[in-house]
């Protein structure tokens, strides 16, 4: 079996999963870590939206995207993902709206289906990074700035350049081709005069 044919037999994460230790302890041990993380899950599927630590973020967020990833890979009849997301939903509605609500949602993704970004820390305070930790799709506003309208940014500034040279290009060629026109239209009537003074020419020396 090659690589293609192994790739399909499971889901792939369409994020970047880094081999950081994350500090996750808890009094319960793993159960308890574990438990945590299938509440954040479930926050995340229920609310859409949701903000805290940024390493509890970072790996809740692989097991949302597998969950999703799965769910739309095999379906609602498929035994091993419905015992997953029983296992990672603990508010038993939300598996409907698992496959009712997100599977359609991102069937047609090429995305991740989620999306993290970081918060702004409590000052003055004991410093834990925070984040924001979202569905893609969900009804609130844009976190992301939009940044396509500063005309100060870099790119901006390249492609107002760009544009500016091709009307040069543009408006130089469209000069040469009237002066071109213009030549050519020119030696044309010139041609014609010729003509004509050569025609009365001998006309007069006919008469004569």
């Amino acid at each position: 079996m090659n690589q293609a044919d192994v790739s399909k037999l499971m889901s792939q994460l369409r994020i970047a999963v880094r081999p950081n230790k994350r500090n996750l302890k808890n009094p319960d041990g793993p159960e308890g870590r574990l438990l945590k993380l299938r509440k954040t899950v479930t926050a995340l599927v229920k609310h859409e939206r949701i903000e805290l630590f940024y390493n509890r973020a970072d790996e809740a967020r692989g097991y949302a995207e597998l969950l999703i990833s799965n769910a739309i890979r095999h379906g609602d009849r498929h035994k091993a993902t419905m015992e997953l997301a029983d296992y990672w939903l603990l508010e038993k509605q939300l598996v409907h709206k698992l496959f009712k609500v997100l599977v359609p949602r991102y069937e047609n993704y090429n995305v991740a289906y989620t999306r993290m970004f970081k918060a702004p820390r409590d000052y003055p305070g004991i410093y834990y990074r925070k984040s924001v930790l979202e569905l893609r799709g969900n009804p609130y506003p844009v976190l992301a700035q939009d940044n396509s309208q500063n005309r100060n940014l870099l790119h901006n500034v390249l492609l107002d350049e760009a544009r500016k040279e091709f009307r040069r290009e543009k408006l130089a060629n469209l000069a040469n081709q009237i002066a071109a026109e213009t030549e050519v239209a020119t030696a044309t009537t010139q041609a014609v005069d010729v003509e004509k003074k050569s025609e009365e020419n001998v006309e007069k020396t006919t008469e004569v």
